[in-house]
């Protein structure tokens, strides 16, 4: 298949695609910026377990908030929101206390949602002639920014956090200025939407792509999410080794997306989609059984290769209808919906049978869903 234009020809208007790419660094180490770094808060604020997770809901709050409200003017949506984000990140930098940094990471929350929104947006829009390539390539980077974010946390363990944590907003805040100069500099309409023809998207449409979105969320959320856990359990190896199952999770994906960027190239997003769901739901039924360390860390890896060309590859399919902004934000936002609700939904199943593994169900089902709903025909954009 022929190179497109997203490989030979940069566009020119802003956001620039070197800056998309380090903003969307950025937000993939806000997105798993909390993990890490939860221990040390709950010790220095002396939390519950119920007053932590009201830091993890604020943050997904905020950034569903984010991607929800997206318009048509993207590279304005884009500014917005490196802002919040990196003023919602500086303010919790500097939160004394639990109460005060509830806020500030639902600012720095929605200032991550914005951003991710925007970057697929634009990706998606401005190249046509591959959207899965684009969007694979930009979706590299969040997973490149995800699996720094835990490994950053263990070797600057000995900077103190309000540090860390002041420089990582000052990234956003550079990021913004480059951003404001760029728009300056070509003094044009930037947002995706007004280099490509949006249209309206058909309700039934809509809630094809938000399910498939939600369900993808939720999907990825239950591996990385209960990955740990499961490996402790049943692996019969430490915490500290277990912890180490989530980052090969990361490492996989982040490999994936690169692997994926050249296998769209060569094959149809739709064709790249039903195989890697095929796969992930035969790696995810396999972990449910797995009772080694050695196979569990090997089950990760290859189940984050397999994940990773299914987002890219389901969202260049929604943005070659080229719905509307508000509608694509939305779609994405879906995703984070599902990444809270799946989860939650095996520690129900969990407690409820006295088995992890057969809670393991859910990202299971959750696959196989997915790859019902690909095989709908769908009306050809």
């Amino acid at each position: 298949m022929k190179v497109d234009a997203c490989v030979t020809q940069p566009f020119s208007p802003a956001p620039t695609l070197p800056l998309m790419h380090a903003v969307h660094v950025l937000a993939g180490l806000g997105t798993m910026l909390l993990g890490p770094i939860l221990p040390l808060l709950i010790a220095r604020w002396h939390l519950l377990d119920s007053q932590a997770g009201l830091l993890l809901m604020a943050q997904f709050i905020g950034a569903t908030t984010g991607g929800i409200t997206v318009s048509s003017k993207l590279a304005r949506d884009m500014l917005a929101g490196t802002l919040a984000a990196g003023l919602g990140f500086l303010a919790f930098a500097l939160a004394p206390s639990f109460l005060f940094a509830l806020p500030a990471l639902a600012v720095g929350g929605f200032g991550v949602g914005r951003i991710i929104a925007t970057v697929n947006i634009i990706g998606g829009a401005r190249y046509p002639a591959n959207r899965g390539v684009a969007l694979a390539r930009l979706n590299f980077t969040w997973s490149l920014g995800a699996l720094l974010s835990p490994l950053l946390a263990a070797w600057m363990v000995h900077i103190p956090l309000a540090l860390r944590l002041a420089a990582f907003a000052a990234l956003f805040f550079v990021c913004a200025a480059v951003l404001v100069v760029q728009t300056r500099t070509h003094a044009t309409e930037t947002a995706a939407a007004a280099q490509t023809r949006e249209t309206p998207l058909a309700q039934t449409l809509f809630l094809y792509f938000a399910t498939l979105l939600f369900l993808y969320g939720g999907l990825e959320t239950c591996l990385n999410g209960w990955l740990t856990t499961y490996a402790l359990r049943y692996g019969q190896t430490s915490l500290v080794l277990s912890e180490y199952t989530m980052v090969l999770l990361l490492c996989g994906l982040t490999a994936g997306r690169a692997l994926a960027s050249w296998l769209l190239l060569r094959m149809q997003d739709s064709m790249l989609q039903r195989i890697a769901l095929v796969l992930s739901a035969a790696l995810a039924a396999g972990l449910a059984t797995a009772h080694r360390a050695g196979l569990i860390a090997t089950l990760a890896v290859l189940l984050g290769v397999t994940l990773a060309p299914i987002f890219p590859a389901t969202y260049a399919l929604l943005m070659a209808h080229r719905p509307p902004a508000r509608a694509a934000g939305i779609v994405i936002a879906a995703s984070g919906i599902g990444a809270a609700a799946l989860p939650s939904l095996i520690g129900i199943i969990s407690t409820r049978t006295g088995s992890l593994q057969t809670a393991l169900v859910v990202p299971v089902a959750a696959a196989i869903a997915m790859l019902l709903l690909s095989l709908i025909p769908q009306s050809t954009p």
